[in-house]
């Protein structure tokens, strides 16, 4: 790449399930770097293995990319100058590559059954030697006709050395090199033929990779070699570890489909955000990233060649504090389109739930849980508390709890209506509640409110259900003393 070509980069997941964090990971690293560098992202669809394929795998990935707001230029429904991004459409283009290599002597149609193959294996294991196919390569092979197998000739047996944007200069034995399969007996190229002609026709630049594929790198160059093609850059990804460390996160351990995390009530900003520092650091102690903060923070300078945890835990703290972004009325629409799209019912006093709901929720689904639960059950008409719980924390006789409880009644009398918020609310009870015994004075408010053992404080309470219904549910509760 000369410093004017322009960058391009690609995701190219397989259809074979759904994607999950270490996917979105390599797609929202190269979406990154393409958008802040006035590039092209394309989303190319490899589906050559079609044993493995899962049906609507295409569509949850288009699906779970756009929730993120990963957005591409082209893709399986916009195809490009090149063509389709989906590499199905493009087989005849797999087969004219190979047949060059065809014509060059290097490439070959291979003679070996699945069984033959596995039989030289067993035989090198038991002699302690490698087992490598270029040993057995056939004197006089037929012509290639699309029947067999065809296999990568390597033409040169060398060590093999590259520069990664990530891990630096590397470098790799001649035991890391070997003849390979270029296109399978049912017409579908390998992976190793497939990426190599599509990057090459679609100009790109960048290859956002997991650090996996360093150790088919030698492979890969032999074979960009043998096409007379400049490979892109290399920029492998460090690995996403579980927590304790020991190995990458996978689907056994408990990696989710990134869907999951929208219909549990995350943001998909909070998401991109742990997602992006989970490998990359931005080299100041900020940690909330916004969509566009992060597009222009991004770089390829920092990111890590150590593995790095991605934690449950540091994501509800992300997702709460990117709720915090959001004006009220945002936060209330999202918490209504997720009670409907759960066929749930939308309170008429959501609005005036959402303070309650930012100081405890870490989710919009934790938000709709505590909407429902008893947290909030002050919001409707409650059932007048009986003395055992009145009493339960009070730390005050039955007739002093009752001369509280007139008491705040009074005192809240005097606030005005106009001014009535917690802040006003508070001021007119502390002072009282400091001097006779906090817990005798404010459990009882609190519980003569909500109804409940558990809820918001007293002043939060008062403020949100109004003045006149705050004074008749304290009235309500001196009738029963």
């Amino acid at each position: 790449m000369n410093d004017t070509q322009k960058v391009v980069t690609r995701f190219a997941p397989s259809p074979t399930g759904w994607l999950h964090i270490g996917g979105v990971r390599t797609a929202l690293y190269a979406y990154l770097f393409a958008r802040q560098q006035g590039g092209t992202f394309i989303l190319r669809i490899e589906d050559t293995d079609r044993e493995r394929e899962v049906p609507g795998s295409v569509g949850h990935i288009q699906e779970s990319l756009k929730w993120l707001g990963i957005e591409w230029d082209f893709g399986p429904e916009k195809p490009g100058s090149f063509g389709s991004c989906i590499q199905s459409e493009r087989l005849e283009t797999y087969r004219a590559a190979a047949q060059t290599l065809v014509d060059k002597g290097l490439a070959y149609a291979d003679p070996y059954s699945h069984e033959e193959v596995e039989a030289m294996r067993r035989e090198a294991v038991a002699d302690k030697r490698p087992f490598l196919i270029r040993e057995h390569r056939p004197a006089n092979p037929g012509v290639w006709d699309g029947t067999r197998p065809l296999r990568f000739r390597v033409p040169d047996i060398k060590r093999s050395r590259w520069h990664d944007e990530v891990y630096g200069d590397l470098e790799a034995g001649e035991e890391a090199l070997d003849d390979f399969i270029l296109i399978k007996s049912d017409g579908y190229p390998t992976y190793n033929l497939a990426h190599i002609v599509d990057d090459h026709a679609m100009g790109v630049t960048h290859i956002f990779r997991a650090d996996e594929f360093i150790s088919s790198t030698p492979r890969f160059l032999s074979l960009y070699e043998a096409l007379e093609i400049t490979p892109p850059k290399f920029v492998t990804l460090p690995p996403i570890l579980r927590a304790d460390k020991t190995k990458k996160l996978g689907k056994r351990d408990g990696a989710k489909d990134i869907l999951e995390y929208r219909n549990e009530g995350y943001e998909p900003d909070a998401l991109c955000n742990m997602l992006a520092l989970t490998g990359w650091n931005p080299g100041t102690e900020k940690e909330i990233f916004t969509h566009e903060e992060l597009l222009a923070a991004f770089s390829l300078g920092r990111i890590q060649t150590h593995g790095a945890v991605f934690d449950e835990a540091k994501l509800r703290w992300f997702n709460k504090e990117h709720l915090r972004l959001l004006p009220d009325e945002a936060y209330a629409k999202k918490l209504t389109d997720l009670l409907q799209s759960r066929g749930a019912e939308v309170p008429d006093y959501l609005d005036r739930a959402v303070s309650v709901l930012r100081a405890r929720a870490e989710t919009i689904g934790d938000a709709a849980a505590l909407l429902a639960g008893d947290e909030c059950a002050f919001f409707r008409p409650i059932t007048t508390p009986g003395a055992e719980l009145l009493l339960q924390n009070a730390k005050a006789t039955k007739e002093e709890v009752a001369a509280h409880l007139a008491k705040v009644g009074e005192l809240l009398t005097s606030v005005s209506e106009n001014n009535w918020n917690a802040e006003t609310i508070k001021t007119a009870v502390f002072p009282y509640a400091t001097e006779v015994g906090r817990a005798s004075v404010l459990w009882p408010m609190r519980v003569s409110l909500s109804g409940q053992e558990k809820s918001p404080d007293p002043f939060i309470i008062a403020g949100l259900i109004g003045k006149q219904e705050t004074l008749s549910r304290i009235e309500e509760v001196l009738k029963t003393f």
